[in-house]
């Protein structure tokens, strides 16, 4: 047992999440210094939680999880409902407060979630025939338990979160075989829905976001401001950036323009 599991562990890509999260821990040090390291802090904390939590997960079956995928989809759609019903952050009701500092989003858990049961509805309605995905009937179960908490994630609201799982699902519907005309007719769809949503459906605070990322000058001291200071720290740090504790951005040596 202990050999097959260590046989199947993804070995590079776990090299590349640790990796990749002691650069960060380096790089909130060093940029909470004068912030008495917040969220460095509460970056350990999550991060001693995660670990034990990452290598119980890989010790279960994936199997076992996919037969439970059901009532852990169920549970997820609980949570997307009751965190409508929390005090707004930033004009959203997307996070489970746990202290004043420390939050849950819900979301980001009902993510894999969705992609576990997407996979396993897929592949019983699929019945051994790949081209099974294509019948209307089908196609329609897979929809309505994908657009659930789409529905749910956009009523929060949080749109790049809700980006993430129409992608997500998208490209899983790709894998398993739907038919190009489906393919074609979603992004007919899409073109024509981007425009009508960003003039009707999206609120002025996601507008602003798009228009201050095409163009950050719009309003340099309010919703531009970060973009502005994120390529003004990657231009003045370069390649392998000022040195720890030495960054212009973050040790109240913040340019403004």
């Amino acid at each position: 047992m202990g050999k097959k599991l260590l046989k199947n562990i993804e070995w590079g890509i776990l090299a590349c999440s640790l990796i990749l999260l002691c650069i960060g821990f380096i790089a909130l040090f060093s940029s909470t210094k004068d912030a008495g390291y917040d969220e460095f802090r509460k970056q350990a904390i999550w991060t001693a939680i995660s670990i034990p939590i990452m290598i119980i997960v890989i010790l279960v079956d994936y199997n076992t999880i996919t037969k439970i995928s059901p009532v852990l989809y169920g549970l997820a759609i609980v949570a997307l409902i009751a965190v409508l019903f929390t005090e707004p952050i930033h004009g959203a009701r997307s996070w489970f407060k746990i202290t004043e500092t420390n939050t849950i989003q819900p979301s980001e858990f009902a993510k894999v979630i969705l992609i576990i049961f997407l996979a396993y509805i897929i592949t019983k309605l699929q019945s051994g025939e790949k081209t099974e995905i294509n019948k209307f009937w089908k196609l329609g179960i897979i929809c309505v338990s994908a657009g659930v908490p789409i529905v749910l994630i956009a009523l929060e609201p949080d749109y790049g979160t809700l980006m993430a799982f129409v992608v997500g699902i998208a490209f899983m519907l790709f894998a398993s075989g739907i038919d190009k005309k489906y393919v074609i007719a979603v992004l007919l769809i899409i073109v024509i829905a981007l425009p009508l949503m960003y003039h009707f459906v999206l609120p002025n605070h996601a507008k602003q976001r798009i228009d201050v990322f095409m163009n950050p000058e719009l309003d340099p001291r309010g919703s531009g401001y970060n973009l502005i200071q994120s390529k003004i720290a990657i231009g003045s740090g370069k390649m392998f950036g000022m040195g720890i504790l030495m960054g212009n951005q973050t040790q109240l040596r913040i340019s403004l323009s």
